[in-house]
């Protein structure tokens, strides 16, 4: 997933950042407790930090609790259905439903853990409704296929209260050979177009030795761009007007490409910016932006890049890849999980801001991105192994605690 997970006193932990696909852990092991209430503290400032903190946005974030009772949570959304739930994929294979008022169901939204392979950088890894759920009850997972471990994007039907999906209604849309068990990727979303981005890790080991990151042609370390709506051909989809679809030259399902480890991106549902958070090698993570108006094709580098850094090459050419705007150093954690632009209500200060965390520090950051401030400011120190963030019907951001199993809002507190 993010980076390689590993079992590490009976929790599911982020290994260290190095070439190894089999490295042992020496991230600090998070906490397996569940939610309790816990004062996130910013960090004083480390010797050395690449980006120091800005004196904009936010001095102080809050993570407070707001369900528990999970099983491995990796990912969190609303359906934008009215509803007010909130709906969490576990690591295992299953969907569960969170209620307005925090409480966790008992019976879970879809539960198909006996066709994934679960653990390490693999299970059910992304999770997507349709824009116009409330109407055909459709929605999107991106999950490891047991037995051979591919990549698998299908559509599944859910009941028309939003409280169970039928298993027995998968279609599936998108199956992408996984040369190793790690850098899966798994995130999917819907653009502000209506489109499908999925989010493909480099196919994993280290150094991406295949060299699909630069492979055009290759659908790993890319965000394809489909139109579920649509068929076209042997394909159960169609494709949009991607930079690939006419002129050749690449894979017609992507949309941008030069990624290794996509963990996270997301739209900001004011600008329709997208932001990628892609996981590093063995020394920077990064944000990359891609802006609303953009027509696709960008490259943001890897394996020639690694942050704003040259890596397979140290003298390269950097020309021509687009560099992130914001990235930070292994002495301030070693595996970035991507977040959400703040555009809620309930927390006014907040608006205009890109939250997201390290998975192995615990530590969360922000970016002031509506006034172009793009050095990470850590703002809270947790000892939570933050493995995704999501937002509900109204743009309130929460997180989700692996190892803990907890979700919880992200507030400015007191």
């Amino acid at each position: 997933m993010i980076r390689r997970l590993a079992a590490l006193a009976a929790v599911i932990v982020l290994a260290a950042c190095t070439n190894s696909p089999a490295a042992t852990p020496t991230a600090t092991t998070a906490s397996t407790t569940t939610p309790a209430a816990r004062t996130s503290q910013p960090p004083s400032s480390q010797p050395g930090s690449t980006n120091p903190p800005l004196d904009t946005g936010p001095d102080r974030l809050m993570l407070e609790p707001f369900a528990a009772g999970l099983e491995s949570p990796i990912g969190i959304t609303g359906a934008a259905d009215g509803s007010g739930r909130l709906y969490v994929n576990e690591q295992v294979g299953r969907v569960r439903i969170v209620d307005k008022d925090g409480s966790l169901r008992p019976q879970p939204f879809l539960n198909i853990s006996d066709r994934i392979v679960s653990g390490g950088e693999r299970g059910l890894l992304g999770l997507a409704f349709h824009p116009d759920f409330a109407r055909n009850h459709l929605f999107y997972v991106d999950y490891t296929a047991a037995g051979d471990g591919h990549t698998v994007v299908a559509q599944y039907r859910a009941a028309p209260d939003g409280l169970t999906a039928d298993a027995a209604s998968e279609r599936i849309l998108l199956t992408v050979d996984q040369p190793y068990a790690n850098h899966n990727g798994g995130q999917l979303a819907f653009g502000p177009d209506g489109y499908l981005y999925i989010g493909l890790g480099d196919g994993g080991s280290g150094g991406d030795p295949h060299g699909n990151g630069q492979n055009t042609n290759a659908l790993l370390g890319k965000i394809l761009r489909i139109d579920v709506d649509g068929n076209s051909g042997d394909r159960p989809y169609s494709i949009p007007d991607n930079p690939f679809l006419r002129g050749g030259g690449g894979a017609p399902e992507v949309w941008a490409y030069g990624l290794r480890n996509p963990w996270r991106f997301s739209f900001d549902r004011e600008t329709g910016d997208l932001y990628i958070a892609d996981v590093g090698q063995g020394s920077w993570e990064e944000i990359d932006r891609q802006p609303s108006d953009s027509k696709g094709g960008e490259n943001y580098g890897w394996n020639v890049m690694e942050g704003r850094h040259c890596y397979s090459d140290k003298n390269c050419d950097q020309r021509p890849y687009v560099m992130p705007i914001a990235e930070y150093g292994h002495d301030e954690g070693c595996s970035v999980t991507g977040g959400y632009v703040y555009r809620g209500t309930r927390q006014p200060d907040l608006v205009g801001v890109y939250v997201f965390a390290d998975y192995c520090s615990g530590t969360v950051f922000t970016l002031q991105v509506d006034e172009g401030t793009t050095s990470p400011k850590a703002v809270a120190q947790t000892d939570l192994t933050i493995s995704s963030f999501g937002q509900d019907d109204r743009g309130e951001i929460y997180a989700v605690d692996q190892a803990g199993g907890g979700v919880y809002h992200v507030t400015l507190g007191g």
